[in-house]
């Protein structure tokens, strides 16, 4: 993988490939909102490659995409496999090294720890989910930010790769939904058999569990414009009951040398503009 050092050459081009999808007036540019999700990064300090291209993320960010809102980490940031909590510290330093705001759910990497003293649910909370702009109810947060409800549901299983929504966090999503506001919900399991899987232990292990239950109470609201989810590192774009459904490419799974993908998200009211990017 090319040192960090070596990455100028590619800036023009990188500053072409990131322009911003609306030309917004300057009299709606408070109303729109503005963020970029990285999921599946899978960083791990036994591999440097890994450690850099969350370097790089950061980079480009700071150096492209000046005024965003925030950014939303979608899980399996990190393998939750290095001694104590090294590998969180470090994730924690890269992303704090971001000139926004950044906001976090868990993978099933985070909610599977290889040891006793790797992160658990309550370091995780504590380490990531301490913003007072967050409001946090057990395993999940609400996010409010230009009108807008963001929503992170956790819907790991612990020490499992599968997952599933509690009955707690299905009922605070609803209660939010319900108070008929735009709102998204970022979480790691996707909805959906997207990739066309036909071995049922595959489907299982990446479709959320009790996806039917979770479309029949949560997707019936009109108000919930968009979920982002991640974990097959496959990317799609769909829709379920009108609702846009993005499962975003993993960040591990660079396109071509140092080609690490992000997807850029623009909402202006129902509006929804979307662009998987590069960070070369």
């Amino acid at each position: 993988m090319s040192k960090l050092t070596r990455r100028n050459f590619l800036k023009s081009a990188v500053a072409l490939s990131s322009m911003p999808l609306l030309a917004t007036a300057a009299d709606n540019k408070k109303e729109t909102l503005k963020f970029i999700h990285v999921t599946d990064s899978h960083m791990d300090l036994s591999n440097n490659d890994t450690v850099e291209a969350m370097q790089l993320m950061a980079e480009f960010i700071n150096n492209n995409y000046k005024d965003l809102d925030f950014v939303l980490f979608g899980g399996d940031n990190f393998n939750n496999n290095a001694p104590k909590e090294s590998d969180a510290l470090k994730f924690k330093a890269i992303a704090d090294s971001l000139y926004c705001p950044y906001y976090t759910i868990r993978g099933n990497k985070e909610s599977s720890p290889k040891g006793d003293n790797q992160i658990n649910l309550k370091e995780f909370q504590n380490m990531f989910c301490s913003s007072k702009a967050l409001h946090v109810r057990g395993k999940d947060w609400l996010l409010q930010a230009k009108g807008y409800n963001i929503l992170g549901l956790d819907s790991c299983i612990e020490n499992q790769n599968n997952g599933a929504y509690t009955q707690e966090t299905m009922d605070f999503a609803q209660e939010v939904l319900e108070q008929n506001k735009p709102t998204l919900i970022l979480n790691h399991h996707p909805y959906t058999n997207y990739w066309g899987g036909t071995e049922e232990k595959d489907i299982h292990k990446y479709v959320l569990n009790n996806t039917k239950e979770a479309q029949q109470r949560l997707f019936k609201y009109n108000n919930l414009l968009l979920t982002l989810s991640g974990h097959k590192h496959i990317d799609s774009v769909t829709q379920i009951q009108g609702t846009k459904v993005i499962v975003t490419r993993g960040f591990i799974r660079p396109l071509d040398l140092d080609m690490y993908p992000m997807r850029y998200v623009e909402l202006n009211g129902n509006t929804i503009n979307e662009k998987l990017i590069y960070t070369a």
